[in-house]
């Protein structure tokens, strides 16, 4: 399977997590340890179970990734080359090296492209007010020790902040260090986001969550409980509430 499951939902809300998944669909071997699957070169750490959670929350519809970014990444422009990663945090993926241009289509086709399209399928059923992406963080990355990532949540954002300001605003409120367009920028990464919510000038919210904040039930459970009410407060306002 590597269409994006669907979860139903009520509110005018999307919720999207391009990276909750560390499947490999069956013919496709990376050569890379199997443990490396549970890390988060694989896999947004904790978003699967947070994505869930939030939709349940807020009776929101979501759509939930079913394949490892290794194996494509669907948070990627297609045309560029990283799309398929040959290395991610150090790791070299061995069977991701070797790819003719075909295979390399052949896989974005049967993967990055139905991902996309069921996106954009749900947005045209019932055009949401506001599309949530959830994806985590590390607190550090291998190959850059020395960087410092502190805050426990970011949000991220290209052209159109009017959605994050309000997120940022009632995060902190509840005394969160939030980062503004950290640990990265959403003007360098954000291709779901810009192609589906600015591009269709829909608000939006680009969550990032360090994964150390979403390793148990209870982190889930207190995320949820945090969340749930700045994207509520964000949907109403989106709604002109």
């Amino acid at each position: 399977m590597t269409a994006p499951r669907l979860i139903a939902g009520g509110a005018p809300l999307l919720i999207i997590a391009d990276h909750a998944s560390n499947a490999v669909p069956p013919g496709i071997d990376l050569g890379i340890d199997p443990a490396l699957f549970g890390n988060h070169i694989a896999v947004d750490i904790g978003t699967q179970a947070l994505s869930e959670a939030l939709a349940a929350r807020l009776d929101a519809p979501a759509l939930i990734a079913t394949v490892t970014r290794l194996v494509v990444d669907l948070n990627r422009d297609p045309a560029v080359r990283d799309v398929i990663p040959g290395a991610s945090d150090g790791h070299v993926i061995p069977g991701n090296l070797a790819l003719s241009a075909t295979e390399r289509e052949l896989r974005i086709a049967a993967i990055h492209v139905p991902y996309h399209a069921a996106i954009a399928a749900q947005i045209e059923a019932i055009r949401p007010a506001l599309i949530v992406s959830v994806h985590s963080f590390t607190p550090a990355r291998a190959t850059f020790p020395d960087e410092q990532r502190p805050w426990p949540i970011g949000i991220l954002y290209n052209r159109d902040a009017a959605a994050a300001r309000i997120a940022m605003r009632a995060l902190r409120f509840q005394g969160l260090d939030v980062g503004d367009n950290q640990p990265y920028s959403g003007r360098d990464l954000n291709y779901t986001m810009d192609r589906h919510a600015e591009m269709a000038g829909i608000p939006y919210l680009g969550l990032e969550i360090r994964q150390d904040g979403l390793a148990q039930p209870a982190d889930i459970a207190r995320w949820t409980d945090l969340l749930a009410p700045v994207i509520a407060e964000t949907l109403a306002a989106a709604l002109g509430g």
